[in-house]
């Protein structure tokens, strides 16, 4: 490979695409700062202040917990080896300069149930002398908005610590439309009107919680006329300026009047219908109540990793493989794939048992168990076969036995199966016990 093959150029979104961008490195060269990481992703104030916060944040933790990686397939699909590449670094180790592999991919994933899409935007990469492109920093975003053949997406600046609005072909970023957008983001969708009744629930809550008395004072004369009612409005007035002016809230009223206390909650049917869309919405999205205390059993986790942690994980590496790799790349047998821990939800007196049956049907290596255990590698040459230890190798001795088996009397070949060799013994002695006897073979048979 001559030199002019391994130059490699670098480009940063925000000046290819920005050529207003001022250089700078935030507050280091005089700009100022915030008092909160504004490259955090926030959900929307009518889900962050619900239940369906911890729902979001449960089904981001579970999806940043299964590894994506840039790795190489053979012809027939398989997996080869991991590929060395800067795409891989942000996959694995570094996405961007503020954010982990497991801490990015929660924040993608929290984005996109918020908001319904996000776009996982290439904000530096590396054009080699072929023209691809090798991605060394990537960051979710959220679409402000769609053009023909490109969205303009709001995305955090590390140069000068600022978000901005910039615009961007669509074929250069991963855009992920969420899976479950039918039940969590369509206007009318459960998700959606669980978000509206809760919200109504939060509102008659603060109502009957904001120290109001709710009484009603009878007056023993009637309001029908302009007086009558000025003079209850009046003595309305003076009973609010007794219970302001006094320390302990005291007041008092003539013998003739009567107070009615109405300081209760009202009664309604709100709370039987949160009731009913929280259980519809774990329906639709495949929850369980188990799954959100941690005390749900190895079915329901497998159940709930099919139909809702698996679809968005595809759903991020359909559109990497599509705008990151490009066809080229993937008829090379590049990919974007991921891996999930098999035996994480396994527990210890099964996972005995499993691993006895992969070993003794040549499937794992003795290493590659350690390496679930948490163990460090043998040293042991053979640690690293699938070769069953219980059963004999090619060019091994097979075990020889110090006494040959017992011929029968009439010298014929053992069978090998010991109940008809004793029953080929037993009939020779007895035909040489008749013999001895002078009776007839024939008789005998």
């Amino acid at each position: 490979m001559g030199i002019t093959a391994r130059v490699r150029e670098r480009i940063n979104a925000f000046l290819r695409y920005n050529q207003m961008a001022a250089p700078g490195y935030g507050s280091a060269a005089g700009y100022g700062g915030y008092g909160a990481r504004p490259d955090k992703t926030r959900l929307r104030s009518s889900n962050e202040r619900s239940i369906l916060a911890s729902i979001y944040n449960r089904i981001a933790i579970d999806v940043a917990a299964v590894k994506i990686r840039h790795v190489r397939v053979d012809a027939k699909g398989r997996f080869q080896s991991e590929i060395d590449s800067e795409l891989n670094r942000c996959l694995t180790l570094e996405p961007n300069l503020d954010q982990g592999p497991r801490q990015s991919r929660q924040a993608w994933a929290l984005t996109m149930m918020d908001d319904g899409v996000v776009a996982v935007v290439p904000v530096t990469w590396e054009i080699d002398s072929e023209g691809e492109a090798d991605y060394t920093q990537l960051r979710g975003a959220t679409i402000k908005r769609w053009l023909p053949r490109h969205v303009t997406v709001d995305l955090y600046n590390d140069l000068d610590g600022t978000r901005r609005d910039i615009t961007m072909p669509k074929n250069h970023m991963a855009i992920v439309e969420n899976p479950l957008y039918s039940v969590m983001n369509e206007p009318n969708s459960t998700h959606q009107r669980l978000t509206r009744k809760l919200n109504l629930l939060d509102i008659v809550d603060d109502a009957s919680s904001s120290g109001k008395l709710d009484m009603i004072i009878q007056l023993p004369y009637a309001m029908k006329g302009d007086v009558q009612q000025k003079r209850a409005t009046d003595r309305l007035q003076a009973v609010e300026d007794q219970l302001k002016g006094n320390a302990y809230g005291i007041a008092y009223i003539d013998a003739t009047e009567k107070i009615t206390q109405l300081n209760r909650p009202v009664e309604n049917n709100l709370l039987k219908q949160v009731e009913m869309l929280m259980k519809l919405l774990y329906e639709e999205m495949g929850l369980t109540a188990e799954i959100m205390s941690g005390t749900a059993d190895e079915k329901a986790m497998l159940n709930y990793f099919n139909r809702t942690v698996e679809p968005i994980i595809v759903a991020f590496i359909e559109a990497m493989q599509r705008s990151f790799i490009g066809t080229k790349r993937t008829k090379a047998g590049e990919r974007i794939q991921f891996y999930k821990e098999p035996f994480k939800l396994v527990p210890i007196s099964q996972l005995a048992e499993i691993v006895d049956k992969l070993r003794r049907n040549a499937i794992v290596s003795p290493n590659e168990v350690r390496d679930w255990l948490g163990l460090p590698p043998s040293d042991d040459p053979n640690a690293d076969s699938t070769a069953n230890s219980n059963m004999p190798q090619e060019g091994q001795a097979l075990p020889s036995t110090d006494a040959e088996a017992p011929s029968p009397a009439d010298g014929s070949a053992p069978t090998g199966d010991p109940v008809l060799d004793a029953l080929d013994e037993f009939d020779s002695v007895i035909t040489e016990s008749f013999k001895s006897l002078g009776v007839d073979e024939n008789a005998i048979a």
